[in-house]
């Protein structure tokens, strides 16, 4: 099969035929229809984890069931199947004991514990399997495996009613899609960015009032508005989050899920006395990325992407890291 991997920490890209994988007890084969491209493949570019180089990357996997390993139950061949971020869990620490796979203290981690979607063909444990709805196109689907359960889980998890202000900074990647969330949820939704030529977007994806912060201070205008009940974080800056923290309303939260580079500030008399809190969130486990899936599929919404044959691994990447694409990039091996 071909394969675009990584042979060293801070190598270039290598499109390479390599042996097609068999699944393990446990575990099913993939063909991979999309995988997309996500700045946490940095951390396998740039060798931030420790990582069993030549390493395939990719969290962001769509395809089908292609064969099945002794013990697997749940799906069979053909089947739709999505992998994320999640690349499966122990079932016996304290966490996975309650419930929790999501805080597995063995956590693997597709594309860096072990080969991820940037190929032909995979191998996945089958409790990291998100099954994918008929009508959901594979390259749609990918990117809703990372920055999609995201921003959903992220804001379902809140104490975010229908018709409480809800506020998404950034109009990106993950943001393009947060302000679907939560307008498909029923909050009254506000857009956050620097960049007021994403306004008429933003709009249409479903925010009733956009802010250009580069203008306006947007604490203040979440405060005219009653203060925000949260303010969803997808744009990595410290500085844009901290900007945001004052226009919490009583009991509001911050929270934080495109993770910034550097420290962020907050000031503990202002969240004292509005009973409020910045918290992070994680993306979720593989029935979280299908009730995304699923939700995606029912609201119709979906990602903005650009699709990039295997062989354009190095263009695709780059486009993402540099920030260039809207919003999303593909690869379809």
């Amino acid at each position: 099969m071909r394969a675009a991997r990584v042979p060293e920490a801070g190598a270039d890209f290598e499109v390479v035929d390599i042996e097609t994988p068999e699944p393990a007890p446990g575990e099913v084969r993939i063909a991979v229809d999309a995988c997309g491209i996500c700045h946490s493949d940095a951390f396998v570019k740039e060798g931030a984890y420790p990582i069993d180089y030549p390493r395939v990357p990719g969290h962001e996997v769509a395809g089908r069931v292609d064969a099945v390993g002794d013990d697997v139950t749940a799906h069979g061949e053909g089947d739709r199947v999505g992998v994320g971020w999640h690349g499966g869990h122990c079932f016996e620490c304290e966490a996975c004991r309650r419930g929790d796979f999501q805080q597995c203290e063995n956590a693997q981690i597709t594309g860096i514990g072990y080969d991820g979607g940037y190929a032909e063909y995979m191998t996945a444990p089958a409790e990291a399997l998100a099954s994918i709805p008929d009508d959901l196109a594979a390259a749609d689907a990918a990117p809703l495996l990372c920055a999609g359960v995201t921003t959903f889980n992220a804001l379902r998890n809140t104490d975010a009613r229908p018709g409480d202000l809800v506020a998404v900074q950034g109009v990106g990647g993950l943001g393009h899609l947060g302000i679907q969330y939560a307008h498909a949820a029923g909050f009254e939704t506000v857009a956050l960015s620097r960049s007021p030529d994403k306004a008429e977007l933003a709009l249409d994806l479903g925010a009733d009032r956009f802010v250009n912060a580069a203008e306006e201070d947007p604490a203040e205008a979440l405060r005219e508005l009653g203060g925000a009940d949260v303010v969803l974080a997808t744009a990595p800056s410290a500085p844009a989050v901290e900007s945001v923290i004052d226009g919490l309303g009583t009991d509001g939260r911050v929270v934080v899920a495109g993770v910034p580079n550097e420290e962020v500030g907050a000031d503990a008399q202002s969240l004292v006395g509005s009973r409020s809190g910045v918290v992070g969130w994680a993306s979720g486990d593989a029935r979280d990325s299908q009730d995304t899936l699923e939700f995606s599929d029912l609201r119709d919404i979906t990602p903005e992407i650009e699709t990039y044959d295997l062989d354009e691994v190095s263009e695709a990447y780059d486009r993402m890291i540099d920030n260039e694409a809207r919003f999303r990039v593909v690869l379809e091996p």
